[in-house]
């Protein structure tokens, strides 16, 4: 009897999990509970930087980053649409990065870096997929929360602010044909930590896989 309670245990375990992955109609996903960070993978280096309060993924302290390594998509997308509630506190600098892996330390290595930054001294601003395609104008304000969202589709990703579209970035296939891990290819997604003086909210996480 024991043995068969664990066999029904774990069945109803995984499918409660897949219950709770389960898309909506239009094909969107919660990677982000609210409560804490299953499916989620802070860095060895000052996992302290990332908390939960209210709902809400609190980033504040020294360089770290929480990468998404959930069920979903097995935690790997080539194509995608990835959005997110974010708030930034004055002088404040994040990022959210696409097509990126786990490394336990240092500023991810593979994958891009879509800038979130309203007030910080760095001119890359929100919406700058970083060092490639920068975007110099402020479109929202800190202490107020807005919607990043972030589309990746082939070679071109795409990111809207509250639904306007600020910025269109076509990789050039010089880029993709080389060694350089800093391109598009396909992986996971992440958040950044920048630095103690920093302090960004985020909720509402959601991604929605798209056909390749």
């Amino acid at each position: 009897m024991k043995k068969r309670s664990i066999v029904l245990a774990i069945a109803l375990a995984g499918l409660f999990m897949n219950l709770t992955i389960r898309p909506k109609a239009d094909g969107w996903v919660s990677i982000f509970n609210g409560k804490n960070f299953d499916g989620w993978k802070v860095t060895e280096e000052s996992p302290g930087t990332f908390t939960v309060q209210d709902g809400a993924i609190v980033v504040a302290g020294p360089r770290a980053h929480l990468f998404y390594e959930g069920p979903v998509g097995n935690h790997n997308f080539r194509n995608f649409e990835w959005k997110a509630q974010v708030k930034t506190m004055p002088g404040s600098n994040s990022g959210m990065f696409i097509h990126t892996a786990y490394q336990p330390s240092g500023w991810p290595s593979k994958g891009y870096e879509i800038q979130v930054n309203q007030t910080h001294t760095d001119w890359r601003k929100t919406g700058s997929v970083y060092a490639l395609q920068d975007v110099k104008e402020v479109f929202v304000k800190d202490d107020e929360w807005y919607t990043e969202h972030i589309i990746v589709q082939g070679k071109k990703v795409t990111i809207k602010l509250n639904d306007k579209t600020i910025n269109e970035y076509m990789e050039p296939d010089s880029i993709s044909q080389g060694k350089s891990m800093k391109k598009l290819s396909s992986g996971t997604v992440a958040l950044q930590g920048h630095d103690p003086k920093s302090k960004v909210y985020f909720k509402d996480i959601q991604l929605k896989v798209l056909p390749d």
